[in-house]
């Protein structure tokens, strides 16, 4: 009995550590532009705390707009998006449409992947200390008859359902729905146009089960909360044979730690920005990124790119040498990119290309003063040379061979192989004796030399 009960306690210790360890996604929007920084989203792997949350939550709420919609689903997983998602190709058999059209279309969105469950609990009594009012709790039929004032705070709670599949409804059905409430109040909010801000998270973890017949092989891979490239890239010139092939998922710029994000500009059925200033020639291109009003006054970019061939590798190799930005009445700020670099006839790809230490730093300033302007490109993707259609050639990734993960791994193998050599020299070092000294006979003397 006793065993039994020791084992009873382990098992329950397992399991409360579980559920204090389990995440939650959370996901926060808003009609009003640059409420967070590109780089508050954390990097893969990282769990934000409550206290962490609470800082991007409070910054948020002091500029932007005190409307604030908390859908609060009873269980949600980051497994929910990536088995039943499209999130988000906005694809016909995704479970969140109206999720991905509302991020979409935001001013200014958060993607935090992984969020203690803990902290996002708490997420209703932080919102309700931090605008001094308790939430209304209010359906997508009872939204309808509200009408909410932009100069009046308001805190509204809806609360989204969840089923582990044991209902009559799958999980997926169940998401869908849930998407279906979140559409119909936010079209109605937006009827009303009425700035807002909004966050989906959950009390707990949910346990998804992947239903492999139900996603197509092609889909099978990881996307964690990633958007899928499903916007034509940026291409010079608009009309034509493309020479020049430009894509990123994100990209914004920061004058005095001010943030515009320039995505929905540069990219889509929006987008304003004039490439009509770029140049192309077979041994040298120039992408300049002319922006009407960024910030009151207009901006330009410029990729300047080069082509050469080094007889070492016996082939051409393209080049970004530099990115300018470029201001009215302000001096331009200019970086060394020499490390975008890659074949001539491959693209070159990377995660963050930005100026920011924490980013990677490819973007190096000319000069001190550039500190000032901060860029950061997410997904970043460029091709110059050898276009071939309106589609990206085969990628040269900048992430490099020997991560520090694998010198880790090498340095801690080398350690132990030295060892190892060692030991193992020692051991065929060693030799026995010819004779053993008999305690029954006589005792066996060495003869000394002087």
């Amino acid at each position: 009995m006793a065993l039994l009960e020791v084992a009873g306690l382990l098992l329950l210790g397992l399991g409360l550590g579980a559920a204090q360890t389990g995440q939650v996604p959370l996901l926060a929007w808003s009609s009003h532009s640059s409420l967070w920084s590109p780089l508050a989203a954390p990097h893969e792997g990282h769990v934000v705390t409550e206290t962490q949350l609470a800082a991007l939550l409070d910054s948020a709420l002091d500029v932007g707009p005190h409307n604030v919609l908390l859908f609060l689903q009873e269980k949600l997983s980051i497994e929910d998006f990536t088995a039943y998602g499209g999130v988000f190709g906005n694809k016909p058999d995704s479970a969140f449409p109206n999720l991905e059209n509302a991020l979409g279309a935001a001013s200014s969105s958060l993607v935090l992947p992984s969020v203690d469950w803990f902290a996002a609990s708490a997420v209703p009594a932080f919102l309700k200390a931090k605008l001094g009012m308790s939430p209304l709790h209010v359906d997508q039929n009872t939204f309808q008859e509200l009408r909410l004032n932009a100069s009046l705070p308001a805190l509204l709670l809806i609360r989204l359902p969840y089923t582990t599949g044991s209902s009559l409804m799958a999980p997926k059905e169940v998401l869908t729905s849930n998407d279906e409430i979140l559409g119909q109040v936010l079209s109605a909010l937006q009827s009303e146009d009425v700035p807002y801000t909004a966050i989906l998270t959950a009390l707990r973890p949910s346990r998804v089960v992947r239903d492999v017949s139900d996603v197509a092989p092609e889909r099978l891979g990881r996307q964690l909360l990633q958007k899928e490239t499903a916007t034509a890239p940026l291409r010079y010139p608009k009309t034509g044979t493309p020479q020049i092939l430009f894509w990123a998922s994100n990209i914004s710029v920061a004058f005095n730690d001010t943030w515009h994000e320039l995505t929905n500009l540069t990219f889509g059925d929006r987008a304003t920005v004039d490439v009509s200033e770029s140049l192309w020639k077979p041994n040298a291109s120039e992408l300049v990124l002319k922006y009407a009003n960024v910030g009151g006054k207009s901006l330009k970019i410029k990729f300047r790119m080069t082509l050469r061939r080094y007889p070492v590798s016996a082939r051409d190799w393209f080049m970004v040498h530099t990115v300018e930005l470029i201001r009215p009445n302000s001096r331009p700020a200019l970086f060394n990119a020499t490390q975008i670099t890659a074949p001539s006839n491959y693209s070159f790809t990377c995660t963050k290309v930005s100026n920011h230490p924490t980013s990677g730093a490819i973007l190096v300033p000319n000069t001190t003063s550039d500190n000032q302007w901060k860029l950061l490109m997410a997904d970043f993707q460029i091709q110059s040379f050898n276009v071939t259609g309106e589609r990206f050639s085969r990628a040269s990734d900048c992430a490099g061979f020997f991560s520090p993960g694998i010198w880790m791994g090498l340095l801690t193998s080398l350690l132990l192989v030295a060892i190892f050599t060692y030991g193992l020299h020692m051991v065929m070092s060693l030799k026995t004796m010819d004779r053993f000294d008999d305690p029954k006979g006589p005792t066996i003397s060495v003869p000394q030399t002087e």
